[in-house]
C-alpha cells in the first residue's frame, strides 16, 4: 500500500501509505482477508502509518491546509472525511474518493440540557446530519471506496438499520451491488427503507444482529464480496474524521469529556484512536476522556469491564429499544476497551426510561436525535452523579442518528404508552412533562383557542 499517490495535498504534506496491524499480536502486514483477521491470532486489524514515527507531517500546516479547503470546490473538500485526508489511507487519485458529501455535521450548544445536568458548557456533535442520517457515512465513504478500487462489484454488511442505509447509498453512488442482511423483525422501518431505496439486496434473516454478523463473515470467505461492518478498518479510519472535525469546530481547545453511545463500539474505537493518533501528532496537547454509555439490556461492554476487568468479552442477550445499539457481541470491543483506557474514560449503562427521558430533552432543544444517541445525555447524568465528570468541565455528546431514523419510539413515548407502566411516581411526572401527545379536537375555532389557552397556562 505505499504506491505513488496523485492525490492533491499542500506543498510539504504527503499522503499517509499505510499496513494492517493485528491489535493483538502486532502483526504487520500489506494485505489483508476478507474477514479482515490476523492470519496468526485471529483477533482483528487496525491501519496504522509507519511513516508517521520516521517523518510526522507538520501540525500547524495540517490544520492551516484542512481549514483552507473549506472554501474549494472539489469534491474531496467538499467531503468532511476526505477534506482530512492527511490522516487517512492514500488515494491514487482524488477522483476514486465515493462521496455524498458526509461529514460537515453541526456542533450544538445544549442550554436546556446543561441546565439539567448541571453541566453550563455542553455540546452535541450531532452525527445524525449526515447524508442518510447516521455517523456510518463518515466511515462508509472510506470503505466504499477502497472496495471499488480493489475491484469489489459487490459489498455486503450485517446491521441493526443504519449501517444497511450508509453502505447502500455509497455502494449505488459507487455503481456496485449490495447485499444487506438485517435481524427479522429486530429493526426500524424507516431504517431499512433507506436500503430498498437504495436498491439493497436485503434479506431478513431469523436470528439477532450477531447472527446475522457471524453469516456475513462466512460468506465473504466463499464469495466475492466485500464486508463493509466495522470490522473493516477501512470504516473505522473514516470515522475518525468526527474527532478532528469536532476539534477544528472548537478551535483545537480540548473538550474534558466525549461521550459516545456503544453499540458494536466500531465508533468509540475510531474517536479513540483518532484522540490518540492528534495527541501523537501534536494537533492537540492532551487527551480528553473519552467515555462510553449502553443500554441496560445491550451491555456487554459494561459487563465485560466489570466481571473480566476487560480482559475477556463477556456476551448478553440483548434486547432494547435503542435498536443501534441492540448487539450483544460487540465485535470491536478490544479497540474500545484500548480506547477507554488510553484516554482514563468511563463506561456505564442507563435503562429504558432513562433513555426515553434523555431522548425528549434532546427534543425540547429542537435538535432530536434517535433513541441510540440519547443513552449519552442519560449517561451524562450519571457520571455528573458520580462525581466522573465535574460542573466545571466542557463536554461533549456524540449524537449518532437523526430523530427520523425511529419514529416510532418517539410516538410510543409521547403518546404515553411507555410511560404507563411507571410505578414511581416522581419518575412518572418527570416523563409526563415532557410528553407531547396529538390532541383530537372538532374542527371548530373555540377547540383550537382552548387548546392554546390550556398549553399557555400548563
Amino acid at each position: 500500500m505505499s504506491s505513488t499517490s496523485t492525490s492533491a495535498t499542500s506543498p510539504g504534506l504527503r499522503p499517509a501509505s499505510f499496513r494492517f496491524r493485528c491489535i493483538a499480536c502486532g502483526d504487520l502486514s500489506d494485505a489483508t482477508s476478507q474477514d479482515f483477521r490476523c492470519p496468526h491470532c485471529g483477533d482483528l486489524l487496525e491501519i496504522t502509518y509507519p511513516q508517521w514515527k520516521e517523518s510526522p507531517p507538520d501540525a500547524d500546516l495540517l490544520k492551516s491546509t484542512w481549514r483552507n479547503r473549506r472554501l474549494s470546490h472539489n469534491a474531496v473538500d467538499l467531503s468532511g472525511v476526505w477534506r482530512f485526508r492527511e490522516l487517512l489511507p492514500a488515494l491514487e487519485s482524488d477522483d476514486q474518493a465515493i462521496t455524498l458529501r458526509e461529514g460537515n455535521t453541526p456542533l450544538y450548544e445544549l442550554p436546556r440540557c446543561a441546565r439539567i445536568t448541571g453541566v453550563p458548557r455542553l455540546f452535541a456533535k450531532h452525527q445524525g446530519m449526515n447524508p442518510t442520517a447516521s455517523f456510518k457515512d463518515a466511515g462508509m465513504t472510506v470503505a466504499a471506496t477502497f472496495a471499488r478500487r480493489a475491484g469489489f462489484r459487490w459489498v455486503a454488511c450485517a446491521s441493526t438499520g443504519n449501517t444497511s442505509a450508509s453502505m447502500a447509498a455509497y455502494a449505488a453512488r459507487g455503481g456496485m451491488r449490495s447485499l444487506v442482511l438485517v435481524p427479522d423483525g429486530k429493526i426500524s422501518w424507516s431504517k431499512l427503507s433507506q436500503a430498498l431505496d437504495y436498491g439493497a439486496v436485503t434479506c431478513q434473516l431469523r436470528t439477532d444482529f450477531d447472527g446475522c454478523l457471524k453469516l456475513l463473515q462466512q460468506l465473504v470467505l466463499k464469495a466475492p464480496v466485500y464486508q463493509l461492518n466495522s470490522i473493516n478498518p477501512f470504516r473505522l479510519e473514516g470515522q475518525k474524521t468526527l474527532a478532528l472535525e469536532l476539534l477544528e469546530q472548537l478551535d483545537w481547545q480540548m473538550p474534558d469529556h466525549i461521550i459516545v453511545p456503544g453499540g458494536n463500539l466500531g465508533n468509540s474505537s475510531a474517536i479513540g484512536k483518532a484522540l490518540v493518533e492528534m495527541h501523537q501528532l501534536g494537533l492537540i496537547s492532551r487527551l480528553p476522556r473519552m467515555s462510553v454509555i449502553q443500554a441496560e439490556g445491550a451491555n456487554a461492554l459494561v459487563r465485560t469491564l466489570r466481571e473480566a476487568a476487560g480482559t475477556r468479552l463477556v456476551t448478553v442477550s440483548a434486547e432494547t429499544r435503542a435498536t443501534a445499539i441492540r448487539i450483544g457481541n460487540p465485535a470491536s470491543w478490544k479497540k474500545a476497551v484500548h480506547g477507554l483506557e488510553a484516554t482514563g474514560g468511563a463506561c456505564e449503562q442507563v435503562s429504558e426510561l432513562e433513555i426515553a427521558q434523555a431522548k425528549a430533552e434532546i427534543g425540547a432543544e429542537g435538535i432530536g436525535c434517535e433513541p441510540a444517541s440519547a443513552v449519552t445525555l442519560a449517561g451524562l447524568k450519571k457520571l455528573v452523579k458520580q462525581g466522573f465528570v465535574q460542573p466545571n468541565e466542557t463536554v461533549v455528546l456524540v449524537l449518532t442518528g437523526n430523530l427520523l431514523k425511529d419514529p416510532d419510539f418517539t410516538i410510543d413515548f409521547h403518546r404515553g404508552d411507555m410511560v404507563r407502566a411507571v410505578k414511581d411516581e416522581t419518575q412518572k411526572a418527570a416523563l409526563n412533562a415532557l410528553r407531547h401527545p396529538p390532541i383530537v379536537l372538532d374542527a371548530t375555532l373555540d377547540a383550537v383557542i382552548a387548546a392554546l389557552h390550556q398549553a399557555e397556562n400548563s
